[in-house]
Order: structure tokens, then C-alpha cells, then sequence
């Protein structure tokens, strides 16, 4: 098990007892990431099965590092079996700033000069950062090149444009394509593009700005990276604020570069135009398809971000079935309602030892059950290597009888929990069963709970063993 890998990897590089690993929310990716603490620091350890998109991040990572770019050191790594551990920057990203100081006014100055701060990095790492890099290692594609477009713009048709009702020609929207990519390509592409420039990737830690997950980086251009930042659909930059981040940008950048306002200016719409179809492509497979919560919340601000960019798409004139499509997109009642937001309900099974398990909705509420008063299979030799999704364990707590009367106790409660989460409109419901290893007792409970409120009600349902099992 992964988790197995990780501390063998930790025990190896750090003479240190490790006190808790917890595995973090889960992303966009298929990657998973656990938090390592011990007396003395945490660290942060990545586990992912694409070798060559670890052999990338590590790369690239080392190679940012010495050019003197903020970005998490990779204290060791294991690639065979797909762990490496890194430098933990904190939970303050610029995602979390921005709500923080959305409580309190639209858009700050001391958000704006966060912000700036941030585009200085940016222009660093998409400079500095491409000097000598060795583009052939970046992963998947050593450039954002032709066929990486045609990628994303597919990823939007399929999993976005297929799903809101809006029909098309599928032959002359692929000749829009063709012209769209091949106006693209006209951009200056001697730049390090990042690629996932949004605002959780990018951490806050005393008052500097340091970046993360840029594996997917690679050769391109500097437009693609600001697009992402700028029309990032959770942050909902207003219109006046994009304006003034982008005129920052193109100063700094003319001073460092000597590339003019207007030269980038040429293609910069284009880029934000393909940066949210990517987007919605994600919105559309994560959200709408995989019904991850995040994502649908996306899709409204994305709509509203598509209509306000067409504006300025100026060469859509020359495509007229791509332009009809997005055109058409925000208008899409479809697509409204599919991305209407669920009941969100996460069921988790923990250790007592290690504490209660991280609540990602920030919102704190939810039932925290206590399994520790059942007999513990644990203790019984044949059981120790299993846990309570396994038959022989899922046997003895039935035989037992305590767990059966323990969970036609808390369903009721729990439902009634919902019906009312639901009735009021709420997003998020957390449940959470602890026991003493967080391996039998609570992993049967949080199986057993998840299968009878998938059954019970239409809601989104997110199960969760944080000790891996």
C-alpha cells in the first residue's frame, strides 16, 4: 500500500518518529497526498503511478530551485514505487486569501498587491525559469504544441459541449479548430507555460509567493499562463481588477523582455478563450461526470467568464460555427441545470490516535461516531493484516452484534441529519467513525453508512479511509 511506501521512504531519509500521516482532499488528479508530521516538521509526500509525470515535477523542481524560483524543495523520492516527499509550504494558498478577504471587500489593495507579487513570480519562472530547462522532459509534451491544442479543445467538446444540448456540425466545427489552433501557434512560444496557473497552486508563506504542481508544464507561450490566472472561474477577479493585473504584467514584462503591450496583446484573447474551454472540459468531466462538488460550482462562473471574454475574440469572426457554439453556451439551460449543485456528503473513518480526520468544506459540521467501545478485531491475530471491508472482519463484527445495533442507532440520525441538509439547501454533511487504528471498527461502520445513504436519498456520497484502507 502507498502508505507503506511512504514511510518507508520518510524512515529512510529522516531519524525522526512519524507521530501522523493524513491523507489530504482529494484534487483534479489521479495523485494522492499525505501530510507526514512528526515532533520536529511535516512533509508533504506525493503518490502518483505516472512515472514519468514524478520524473518531471522532480526535474523541474530542482531546476526552478537553482535558477532562485520559490518552490518546494523534494527532500527525497522513490519513483519505482511512485513516492517522492517534498517541502510542506502551509494551507495558505491564494485561493484561501481571496475568500478571507472576500468577507470583508470585493477585491483589496492588499489583494492587488498580492497579486502582483504573484505575476512577478510568474514572469520569472516563465523566463529565468526556461533558461536552459530541458524541454524533452516535461510531461506529457515537451511544448504546447499543435497536438496539445487540438487536446484540449476535444477534452471541451466531448466532455462540455456534448453535454449542454447544444447541437453543432461536427465537421465544420473541427475546421474551426484547425484555424483556431493554427492562430495560436502564431504566438511566441520560447516560454516556460505552467499550464495549472490558478489560484491553488500557488501558496502564500511570509510574504512571498511560492508555486506548486507545474508537472504538467512545458514549452509555449506567456498569454496562456496569465489567461489562466486572471479568469481562474472560483476567483472571480472583477473586470476592472483583470484590467489592472493585466496592465502590470505587460509593464513588467516589456522592462524584462523588451516584448511590447501590443505584440502580446495579438493573441492574448485566444489564449484566455482555449485556457476556459480547457477549463470546462475539466468542469464538465469532474463535475457533471464524476459529480465532484468543486467542479460543478465552477461551471456558472465559467459560463459568465466565456460570455464577457467573446467580446474581445475578435477572430472568431473568421470561425463561425466555434463562435455560434460558445455563443450559445451561456444561454444553455441544459447545462444550468445539470450543473446545479448536490448534497455533498463525506464519510470518513479515522484513528483516535492520530486525531480527527481534516474538514475540507470548512464549515465544521457533520456527526463524529465513536466505535471504540465494540470488540476490536484488531486484537485477534488473524484479523490484524485485514481490515473492515473484508469479509472475515465483516463476519466477526456481525457474529458480534454490536456494530448491527451501533448503525440501526446512528441511520436514523443521520438521515434525518440529511433530510434537513437538504430541505435547507446545504452543500456539504460530513460523518466520520473513529476507532483505535482507524482499520476495522470504523472502516466497516463508514462502508455500511455510505451504502445505506447512496440507497436512501439522491446525493453525492464521498468515502474516505484515512489511514488508506
Amino acid at each position: 500500500m502507498q502508505v507503506d511506501k511512504i514511510k518507508q521512504l520518510f524512515k529512510a531519509n529522516f531519524a525522526e518518529k512519524i507521530q501522523q500521516i493524513s491523507k489530504l482532499p482529494i484534487s483534479g488528479s489521479s495523485r494522492e497526498y499525505y501530510k507526514i508530521s512528526t515532533e520536529f516538521r511535516t512533509v508533504i509526500a506525493t503518490y502518483g503511478l505516472e512515472k514519468k509525470e514524478n520524473e518531471a515535477f522532480i526535474y523541474l523542481a530542482e531546476h526552478f530551485l537553482k535558477k532562485g524560483i520559490n518552490v518546494p524543495k523534494v527532500y527525497a523520492e522513490n519513483l519505482d514505487h511512485g513516492v517522492y516527499l517534498q517541502e510542506d509550504l502551509g494551507n495558505k494558498t491564494l485561493y484561501s486569501e481571496i475568500l478571507n478577504q472576500r468577507k470583508k471587500k470585493n477585491f483589496s489593495d492588499a489583494l492587488f498587491d498580492t497579486y502582483k507579487k504573484v505575476l512577478q513570480e510568474l514572469l520569472k519562472i516563465q523566463t529565468k525559469g526556461a533558461a536552459g530547462l530541458d524541454f524533452t522532459i516535461c510531461y506529457p509534451r515537451a511544448a504546447f504544441d499543435e497536438q496539445s491544442i487540438f487536446w484540449d479543445l476535444n477534452y471541451f467538446k466531448y466532455n462540455f459541449l456534448k453535454l449542454s444540448g447544444i447541437t453543432f456540425d461536427e465537421q465544420w466545427l473541427e475546421n474551426d479548430f484547425k484555424k483556431f489552433a493554427k492562430f495560436l501557434l502564431q504566438a511566441d512560444t520560447h516560454f516556460f507555460l505552467f499550464r495549472d496557473f490558478q489560484s491553488r497552486n500557488i501558496m502564500l508563506v511570509n510574504d512571498k509567493v511560492f508555486l506548486i504542481d507545474f508537472q504538467g508544464g512545458r514549452k509555449g507561450a506567456l498569454q496562456y499562463d496569465l489567461a489562466s490566472l486572471l479568469y481562474d472561474a472560483k476567483a472571480e477577479i472583477p473586470e476592472n481588477m483583470r484590467a489592472k493585473l493585466k496592465h502590470y504584467y505587460t509593464e513588467i514584462l516589456e522592462k524584462e523582455t523588451q516584448i511590447s503591450p501590443k505584440a502580446f496583446d495579438k493573441h492574448y484573447f485566444a489564449f484566455v478563450l482555449i485556457r476556459i474551454m480547457q477549463a470546462m472540459g475539466a468542469y464538465g468531466f469532474r463535475g457533471i461526470i464524476e459529480k465532484k462538488e468543486h467542479f460543478l460550482q465552477s461551471i456558472p462562473p465559467a459560463l459568465l467568464n466565456l460570455e464577457q471574454v467573446l467580446k474581445s475574440c475578435y477572430f472568431l469572426d473568421e470561425m463561425p460555427e466555434l463562435k455560434r457554439v460558445l455563443t450559445a453556451l451561456p444561454e444553455s439551460e441544459h447545462l444550468k441545470s445539470r450543473a446545479k449543485q448536490r448534497l455533498k456528503v463525506s464519510i470518513k473513518s479515522f484513528s483516535y490516535k492520530r486525531g480527527f480526520p481534516y474538514d475540507p468544506s470548512g464549515n465544521g459540521g457533520g456527526h463524529i461516531f465513536d466505535c471504540r467501545f465494540m470488540d476490536n478485531p484488531g486484537r485477534i491475530e488473524q484479523y490484524k493484516k485485514l481490515c473492515g471491508k473484508e469479509q472475515p472482519v465483516i463476519d466477526y463484527l456481525v457474529q458480534q452484534g454490536e456494530a448491527e445495533l451501533f448503525l440501526q442507532t446512528i441511520f436514523p440520525i443521520c438521515s434525518r441529519s440529511i433530510q434537513k441538509y437538504l430541505s435547507r439547501n446545504f452543500d456539504h454533511f460530513s460523518i466520520a467513525f473513529g476507532c483505535t487504528g482507524g482499520q476495522h471498527r470504523s472502516v466497516y461502520c463508514a462502508e455500511r453508512t455510505a451504502k445505506f445513504l447512496s440507497k436512501q436519498f439522491d446525493i453525492d456520497v464521498e468515502l474516505l479511509h484515512t489511514e488508506g484502507w
